[in-house]
């Protein structure tokens, strides 16, 4: 017998087996265990995922000019002379055009780039995506992902794959009351698809609980909260266990994650760098005109890397262009916003940015470093914390909850398991110690759900909500 445990993340993906004795995670990559939640499409359709996919779709969006073309959305037809009616021969003149859509066709666009489509899955407003004219349903855009990791799975395992335990979060982003129903519903297909065979699904903070119980021998008994703070999602669970038994006794979920924090950081420690509240200047019919210059219509392609690249057209680039030849201090902002767009940087400077925001965990202070971009400054802890003051005041107060959920006190915590990478925030590590001092300790950070949900797998465990 052999459990299997597949963690299908927002940012990245991981699975393990566990054989009754130990825990073997699954190469995903050629030398990694964690892969990228990534699929690209390119225009045959062809698909491909991971690492791979990611880098296939920065590669051919460098220095690609982007010219959005107008969709044909219909033909009209006008009756411009009438015909004659005496001459039997006589025929109406009739005029006829296309009737053209707003410019938003990127035909020259290489391939199709998908990640956080977790975040989807619960939003029953969102069936499918259009993909160069062909609607893909939300399940097919993860079943090439999960077929991969099954075949992984498969090749490592010493023995035939028959139940899979799958991870997912307490609440699944969105707002509908029946998101989860609908989650899982659709990961149920896809994993149909991808043939995974038997499938449970386990809510994570349980799985890294289990993956715990099951490293610390020496600890027999007593009551756990974990805390999952991934890249999507922050999981809690509060559970009382004797050995391998336990019982459940609270969960709790918010849809924050470090990715949120990534952008946060962009915002307040690049934005400014790259022109926003500069003055535009320019001369039109002879007056000159000044105004702030409309950053907010880059923000949100700046701060979904996945798609800046949407912002290489000439709509965009020659308000920059303007601002560069009004020459000044505010020049080399936006020849660097400029450059941003162009070489599609976008990509390279989150991941300076989740590098740096590792270093603070280790340090109080570091340099977010961006060559690409001739960046270079300091970046404090103090900052950071800052930035994420509401943050941590809905993790305080989620705290508090799935406490009271469960019927029981901060002091009636035993252990404080703190997992997922956004778990090593000093921040967080500080809030966590405040309310169970001496209680706190992490737990392999990026594979314990994998690991979990494999030893859930073996045992057979299941969890009614």
């Amino acid at each position: 017998m052999i459990g299997v445990g597949i963690d299908f993340g927002t940012s990245n993906s991981a699975a393990a087996w566990f054989d009754g004795s130990r825990v073997v995670l699954v190469q995903l990559e050629d030398s990694d265990a964690i892969m990228p939640t990534a699929l690209h499409l390119d225009r045959e359709l062809e698909t491909t995922t991971g690492q791979t996919a990611v880098d296939l779709y920065i590669d051919e969006n460098r220095d690609r000019i982007v010219e959005l073309t107008p969709e044909l959305i219909a033909k009209s037809a006008m009756v411009t002379n009438d015909a004659d009616s005496r001459d039997p021969f006589s025929e109406a003149e009739i005029s006829s055009s296309n009737v053209y859509g707003q410019p938003w066709v990127d035909r020259g666009m290489p391939g199709r780039l998908f990640r956080g489509v977790k975040r989807l899955l619960g939003n029953p407003a969102i069936r499918r995506l259009l993909v160069f004219n062909h609607p893909f349903r939300v399940v097919a855009l993860i079943t090439p992902i999960l077929l991969r990791i099954r075949k992984t799975i498969q090749d490592s395992l010493p023995g035939e794959l028959l139940d899979v335990h799958f991870g997912h979060p307490v609440l699944f982003e969105g707002h509908d009351q029946h998101r989860n129903e609908l989650a899982f519903s659709r990961l149920s297909e896809a994993c149909r698809h991808a043939a995974i065979p038997q499938l449970t699904f386990y809510p994570e903070p349980v799985a890294a609980t289990l993956s715990y119980i099951h490293d610390e021998k020496a600890l027999k008994e007593g009551r756990v909260m974990t805390l999952d703070f991934g890249g999507g999602t922050l999981d809690l669970s509060v559970v009382e266990f004797n050995g391998m038994s336990f019982n459940v006794m609270s969960t709790a979920g918010l849809s924050i994650g470090g990715d949120h924090i990534d952008q946060l950081i962009f915002k307040e420690l690049l934005f400014p760098l790259l022109g926003k509240g500069e003055i535009w200047r320019r001369t039109v019919d002879g007056r000159l005109i000044e105004n702030e210059f409309p950053f907010d219509e880059f923000a949100d392609a700046l701060l979904n890397w996945a798609v800046t690249y949407t912002l290489n057209q000439n709509q965009y680039r020659a308000k920059v262009a303007d601002c560069i030849k009004q020459g000044g201090e505010a020049a080399a902002k936006f020849e660097r916003l400029d450059d941003l767009i162009t070489h599609n940087y976008s990509y390279l400077v989150f991941q300076a940015i989740k590098d740096a925001k590792a270093r603070l965990s280790q340090m109080d202070e570091t340099v977010l470093d961006i060559p690409e971009l001739d960046v270079s400054i300091s970046f404090t802890r103090d900052q950071l914390e800052t930035m994420m003051i509401s943050m941590l005041q809905e993790v305080d107060s989620i705290i508090d909850k799935v406490v009271a959920d469960a019927g029981c006190g901060l002091e009636d915590i035993d252990v404080v398991i703190r997992t997922g990478g956004s778990s090593q925030i000093a921040a967080v590590r500080r809030l966590l110690e405040a309310r169970f001092p001496g209680r706190v300790t992490e737990h392999d950070p990026f594979t314990s759900v994998a690991a979990g949900l494999a030893i859930a797998s073996y045992h057979g465990y299941q969890f009614q909500a």
